[in-house]
């Protein structure tokens, strides 16, 4: 299953439609990907990864850590966003997609501060999802709302 998500995130053309645990993988890789968007990927994003992935999939501690740790060299190995976001939006359902979006929002603001670089992968891959800007909006600011 990892070798082909990344032979099916590294192909030039349209990827064949993924698994369920392929899009959770994309969509661990994409949050990687976020958390580490601003040169900074400390502890506190990948507690959050692994809670926001045990929270959509009802998984272990052990097996949220597995699945980040996956993600990691899935995201290392894949060239663009691109990839992620168009292998999740063909695979899952625009309620979900705006959940992805709030899944994002939780780990750019796990480390208590937004940056720019940040902010720019959500807008890119909310655009990508499909997402429009009043759900982005909104699920951020039920992240916000949780925060407090």
């Amino acid at each position: 299953m990892f070798k082909a998500l990344l032979d099916l995130l590294a192909e030039p053309r349209q990827p064949a439609p993924l698994t369920a645990d392929d899009a959770e993988l994309a969509l661990a890789a994409l949050l990687v990907r976020l958390a580490r968007a601003d040169n900074n990927y400390d502890d506190s994003e990948r507690i959050r990864i692994e809670r926001v992935l045990a929270n959509r999939r009802g998984l272990s501690p052990w097996e949220a850590a597995d699945l980040r740790s996956r993600a990691e060299v899935v995201e290392e190995g894949a060239p663009d966003t691109v990839r992620f976001t168009r292998a999740l939006k063909e695979k899952i359902a625009y309620e979900d997609r705006a959940g992805v979006i709030e899944a994002l929002w939780d780990v750019a603001l796990a480390d208590e501060a937004r940056s720019p670089e940040e902010d720019a992968l959500i807008r890119l891959a909310a655009s990508l999802l499909g997402v429009n800007d009043r759900d982005s909006a909104l699920a951020r600011q039920r992240v916000e709302a949780r925060r407090l």
